[in-house]
C-alpha cells in the first residue's frame, strides 16, 4: 500500500514532531535537542502511523467501529502502548549509539507526546473526512472564485439496490451501502483520487486530469474497487446474502470549479463533463456492460497490461450536441489481482478526434 502523505505532508510532519521534541529537551533538560527529536519521533510517528492504517488495520477498524465512548478509551490506550513501543526502540537506538537512553518513559514525557500527536491526528481526521484535495483547497481558498480546470470523473453505481431494500429494508440498506462505500475508500486514495459525494448508491470519484491519466490510475482504481469486493465475496455473502455488482463509467474534461456555501463549504463541479460521465454511466445497463470509458479520455492515456477494451461505437448522449464514442473495459487476457501485471502497457487504436 501506498504512504498516505504527499511528500511535502509527509516532511512537515516530522519538521513538526522533531521540533516538539527538540523545544522539551531545552525546556526541561536545557540541552539534548537531538535526543528529544528521536525521542518525540519514534514517540509520535507510531501514532500516526496507526491513524493513517499504515500499521494495524484490523486494530484500527475494530477501534473506530465502537461507539464513541468505547472509541475514545480505546483510542487512548493503543495510543499510551505505542508511544511506549515507539520511547523504547528510540531508547535501544540511543544506548547503541553510545547516549545515555531511557527505555521507560516518564507521565509527564506520555502527556507531552499524547499532546503533540492530538492536534495533528485531529487535522489528518479533518482531512480525510473532507478528503485531501478538498481539505488544501478550502484551506488554501483556491476556489473562491469559479476556476476552469481538466478533471476525470469515476461514477460507481450499485446495480440492484432497490431489490436488496425490498428484501431488508431501508437501514439494512444503508449499513450495506456504508460498507461498500468503505471499501472504496482505500482504492480510491491508494490511486490520488477523492470521493466528491454519494448520491443514494452512488460514488463519485475525481482526479485532476494529469494525475488521473499518469499510470491509467483511474482505471487501475475502479479495477481494484472490483477486487476489493471480489476479494471479500465470501463475507459479503455471509453477512449480506450477496455481493455487491457495480457499475461504473469514466470520462474527463474541461469544467468549472468553485467554493459554494456560507454555514457549510462545499468545492463543487459544474459543466457538461460531469454530466456526460452520469449519462456514461446509464449506458451500462443498456449495453450489459459493467465498466465503460469515453474514448475521449481513453485516447489520452495507456491501458495496464491486465485491461481489454471493447469498442462500443458512436453513442448519442442526451443534452449533449455530438455523439460520444464509448468503450466497455474489463479484464482479459492477464488475470487481474495478486497477479503479476505485464509489462507493457496496451495502447488501444483509436480513430482521430
Amino acid at each position: 500500500m501506498r504512504w498516505r502523505f504527499s511528500t511535502l505532508e509527509l516532511i512537515l510532519l516530522l519538521l513538526v514532531v522533531a521540533s516538539s521534541g527538540v523545544a522539551y529537551a531545552w525546556v526541561v533538560y536545557g540541552d539534548g535537542g537531538l535526543i528529544g527529536a528521536t525521542y518525540a519521533l519514534f514517540s509520535c510517528m507510531p501514532i500516526l502511523a496507526f491513524e493513517r492504517r499504515i500499521i494495524f488495520r484490523r486494530l484500527y477498524r475494530k477501534v473506530h467501529g465502537l461507539a464513541t465512548p468505547g472509541f475514545l478509551l480505546s483510542s487512548i490506550a493503543v495510543y499510551f502502548a505505542l508511544v511506549n513501543v515507539g520511547f523504547a526502540a528510540a531508547g535501544l537506538l540511543l544506548r547503541l549509539a553510545g547516549h545515555p537512553g531511557d527505555m521507560i518513559p516518564s507521565l509527564n514525557v506520555l502527556l507531552v507526546a499524547l499532546a503533540i500527536s492530538g492536534p495533528i491526528i485531529f487535522v489528518l481526521r479533518v482531512r480525510e473526512l473532507l478528503g485531501r484535495d478538498v481539505f488544501l483547497n478550502l484551506l488554501t481558498g483556491r476556489y473562491r472564485k469559479p476556476i476552469q480546470e481538466e478533471r476525470v470523473f469515476l461514477f460507481v453505481d450499485l446495480a440492484g439496490s432497490t431489490s436488496f431494500a425490498e428484501r431488508f429494508g431501508d437501514l439494512k440498506t444503508q449499513e450495506y451501502l456504508g460498507r461498500l462505500f468503505a471499501t472504496m475508500a482505500d482504492p480510491v486514495l491508494r490511486f490520488g483520487g477523492s470521493i466528491d459525494d454519494y448520491i443514494g448508491d452512488a460514488a463519485v470519484i475525481t482526479w485532476p486530469f494529469d494525475r488521473a491519466i499518469a499510470d491509467a490510475a483511474c482505471i487501475r482504481c475502479v479495477f481494484d474497487i472490483l477486487d476489493q469486493i471480489d476479494a471479500d465475496a465470501h463475507r459479503w455473502r455471509k453477512e449480506y446474502g450477496e455481493v455487491p455488482s457495480l457499475r461504473a463509467a469514466l470520462h474527463g474534461g474541461t469544467i468549472v470549479a468553485a467554493e459554494i456555501g456560507v454555514d457549510k463549504h462545499k468545492i463543487t463541479y459544474f459543466g457538461d463533463t460531469v454530466n456526460t460521465t452520469a449519462r456514461l454511466e446509464g449506458f451500462c445497463r443498456t449495453f450489459d456492460r459493467q465498466v465503460l470509458i469515453s474514448s475521449d479520455l481513453l485516447r489520452r492515456m495507456r491501458l495496464p497490461g491486465f485491461v481489454r477494451s471493447e469498442n462500443l461505437g458512436e453513442q448519442e448522449i442526451k443534452g449533449r450536441g455530438q455523439k460520444l464514442g464509448v468503450f466497455a473495459l474489463r479484464v482479459g487476457g492477464l488475470t487481474h489481482g495478486g497477479v503479476k501485471y505485464s509489462a507493457e502497457a496496451n495502447r488501444v487504436a483509436l480513430p482521430p478526434s
